[in-house]
């Protein structure tokens, strides 16, 4: 039997590392491209790293633990990090979000657009910091803190990062202009399939990073749309349906080692162990 496991997790570590080779190998043909392409749809299957492995160092004093008791250890071990100004999130964007396929782009979080790196800024066809937590919620604005991390920012299409504005997460809606599939009516915003289960895992993890014992609110996922600018996110019950219904693909685990390895040294538990949401809320 330990035979069968050492072979297992030498064949997981084996895959991880081609996704991630593949991941970070800039295309020979590929150039940057000046406007949005059509939405990118892969890698979207499960991803085969072997997160586990973090279970003996980073996550040792949170294995085994449930419901309160799970959430503050995550806590004290995630709020063990190095923030980012609001002008280096550009850049950190521009690594954490890459275009596998394309070194020059990134890949626009509700879209699923691919877009040069250098469109960044607020016109009509550049893309922008969104923050998935909005900001309003909790009123953490863009000062070093939520409103800096990383783990819940992610480049976005202005026009539709206008469109989802500070909305709580829902289904339903009518469609959004090039917004790759995503809903929105006037209280709540529904991302494209592909990336649901992302969008919850990150709420998740702001719920568990900030509590309010820093200066900033305590951030609470709740099952209520229209929070308005209390420290509240909903829906959770259709957040924990789409995180589990949209599993970490391998897009979502590079992304979460990336902030690890080389900006804010923290992990996003919910994409080691997604598992854990259930074991909380």
């Amino acid at each position: 039997m330990l035979a069968i496991r050492t072979r297992r997790r030498k064949a997981a570590a084996l895959a991880a590392a081609a996704v991630l080779a593949g991941l970070a190998a800039p295309s020979l043909t590929a150039s940057p491209a000046t406007a949005a392409t059509a939405p990118v749809t892969a890698p979207s299957g499960p991803s085969t790293t072997a997160n586990s492995d973090y279970d003996d160092t980073y996550y040792k004093d949170a294995v085994g633990k449930t419901g309160d008791s799970l959430k503050s250890s995550l806590h004290t071990i995630i709020s063990d990090q190095t923030k980012l100004s609001y002008s280096a999130v550009w850049d950190a964007l521009k690594v954490t979000d890459e275009d596998p396929d394309n070194s020059g782009n990134v890949i626009l979080l509700y879209s699923g657009d691919s877009r040069s790196k250098s469109l960044n800024g607020g016109d009509n066809g550049d893309w922008n910091r969104e923050h998935t937590w909005a900001k309003s919620h909790g009123d953490f604005g863009t000062a070093t803190g939520p409103g800096t991390d990383i783990h819940h920012l992610r480049p976005s299409d202005v026009q539709v990062n206008s469109a989802r504005g500070n909305k709580d997460f829902d289904n339903g809606g009518s469609e959004v202009s090039n917004g790759g599939g995503s809903l929105t009516d006037s209280d709540s915003f529904e991302p494209r399939d592909a990336v649901k289960g992302d969008v919850a895992r990150m709420i998740f993890y702001m719920a568990v990073r900030y509590e309010g014992d820093d200066g900033f609110a305590d951030l609470e996922v709740n099952g209520n749309v229209d929070n308005g600018s209390a420290p509240y996110m909903g829906k959770l019950d259709v957040l924990k349906q789409w995180s589990d219904e949209d599993p970490p693909d391998a897009f979502e685990e590079n992304r979460n080692q990336v902030i690890y390895d080389e900006f804010q040294h923290n992990r996003n538990p919910f994409v080691d162990h997604p598992e854990w949401v259930g074991s909380i809320w």
